[in-house]
């Protein structure tokens, strides 16, 4: 009797922690839809997915796939991010996935589809300037097509299926076939609708690709052992899109940026292009901060190299370790901002090269484009009456007068940045350097006369 009410008491006992699991199920699936075309505010939503399941130790990502494609190198970079997590990824075919959305559930490990979906064509296409296809020459469209297959096959490798098959997706002249079955003929790019995806193949009768038909996530969470999970879907909200557009114009930003803060140390005052210089630059890292890249570190970088380039130019004369330095954190930051962050705590910068070139190359081009800008101002903006009026402040009013002062020395009243003040005898003068750097009381020569532009250099103590 008493072995039955033992027995009894641990059975219900065992009941009630069984029912405790799956009723108390803690599991955590984060969603995040694929919809439409792939485009960089995309890519945004991806790494903030991945990186809030890291830090929430989410048990899955799922990509809800519905799109005809988008862009190549936003689906490439974000196979790259899909290939960065710790976190086990799937992908749920709703309806369509084509083009770069193949690519990206290529590089998934589990695919699971729903009845009347296909995935596959991936052949490049080349968009016009009014939205429809352009032709392109052979060789051309050749080079584009290697790329895209090339980014394919490695997809492929990554999310652990056959590289053939995914070539066979991008180029129409290859044959497809498991064993005697032809799955493509030569001359059809590869395109497979669920059943065909699924079906056994080989000798060990493996799914062809998709791992199974499912009517919806919760079925393909029964499938995958998380049918209790609790399941959180992501958005792309209005600030990620404002994101986008500041990423796509982020060498301008740079650009104008730096451009507009070097003209700024170079006149006197604080005037229109330290104002736009400045915007330019919140605007870049705002941007970079709501897509996911951009930390406070990297905006502090950016003030500690202003910081010393500042103390380069006002305190220190010349240009050295201090100026360098500081244009070396400039470009870090920069580099840092725009570059991909790894899922997790710390988030440190990926250097792969093909997350790392990009935002490298970007710099690079605004860094140049920042000089062009800097040397273009400095020849045609001081002939402007606008320009004129903003930086000079000339005493003298009469255009003979100012002739006559041709080749007469004097001194610099003031640091000349390239303008400022100098005395000639009794007389304060208004005056600008063609762009060198002239101390306070060094002795200086009037060598040019453009109406009220005084033109000066240095004078030797030889």
């Amino acid at each position: 009797m008493l072995r039955k009410i033992l027995f009894t008491l641990i059975a219900g006992l065992s009941i009630t922690t069984a029912h405790a699991q799956i009723t108390n199920d803690d599991s955590l699936v984060y969603i995040i839809p694929i919809k439409k075309m792939i485009e960089p505010a995309l890519l945004y939503v991806i790494r903030r997915g991945i990186d809030e399941a890291t830090r929430s130790n989410a048990d899955a990502i799922i990509l809800h796939m519905d799109t005809t494609g988008g862009r190549v190198d936003s689906a490439v970079a974000i196979v790259g991010a899909i290939g960065h997590s710790t976190i086990p990824i799937y992908t749920f075919i709703e309806k369509e996935a084509i083009s770069a959305g193949a690519m990206i559930a290529l590089s998934t490990p589990s695919i699971y589809m729903k009845p009347g979906s296909v995935i596959g064509d991936i052949t490049p296409i080349s968009m016009g300037l009014t939205g429809g296809v352009q032709d392109m020459p052979e060789a051309e469209k050749e080079k584009m097509t290697s790329y895209v297959a090339a980014h394919v096959r490695s997809a492929a490798e990554q999310g652990g299926h056959d590289v053939e098959l995914a070539e066979a997706m991008v180029r129409r002249d290859i044959e497809y076939k498991s064993g005697d079955t032809i799955i493509s003929k030569s001359g059809n790019v590869l395109t497979l609708t669920n059943t065909e995806a699924e079906q056994l193949t080989g000798e060990e009768q493996k799914p062809l690709l998709s791992k199974g038909t499912v009517e919806n996530i919760d079925e393909m969470l029964e499938k995958v052992g998380l049918a209790n999970a609790q399941k959180k879907t992501l958005e792309v909200t209005s600030s990620e899109k404002v994101a986008r557009l500041i990423a796509g114009i982020a060498p301008i930003l740079m650009m104008l940026g730096l451009g507009g803060l070097w003209l700024e140390f170079k006149t006197p005052g604080f005037g229109i292009f330290g104002i736009a210089g400045i915007f330019c630059l919140i605007l870049f890292f705002f941007g970079h901060h709501i897509a996911g890249l951009a930390g406070m570190e990297d905006l502090l970088l950016f003030v500690l190299g202003v910081t010393l380039l500042a103390i380069e130019l006002f305190v220190i004369p010349g240009f050295g370790v201090l100026g360098f330095s500081g244009l070396l954190l400039i470009f870090i930051s920069f580099i840092s901002a725009m570059s991909e962050r790894l899922p997790g705590s710390w988030r440190p910068v990926s250097f792969d090269v093909e997350t790392f070139s990009l935002p490298m190359l970007k710099v690079l081009l605004a860094f140049i484009g920042s000089f062009a800008l800097v040397a273009l101002a400095g020849k045609f903006l001081p002939k402007t009456k606008v320009f004129q009026s903003i930086t000079l402040d000339t005493v003298l009013e009469e255009m003979d007068e100012n002739t006559n002062l041709l080749g007469m020395e004097g001194s610099a009243h003031s640091d000349l940045r390239p303008s400022g003040t100098a005395y000639f005898g009794e007389r304060k003068i208004d005056v600008v350097t063609h762009g060198e750097y002239i101390q306070e009381n060094q002795s200086i020569r009037i060598v040019e006369v453009h109406g009220n532009r005084i033109i000066v250099e240095k004078v030797s103590n030889g």
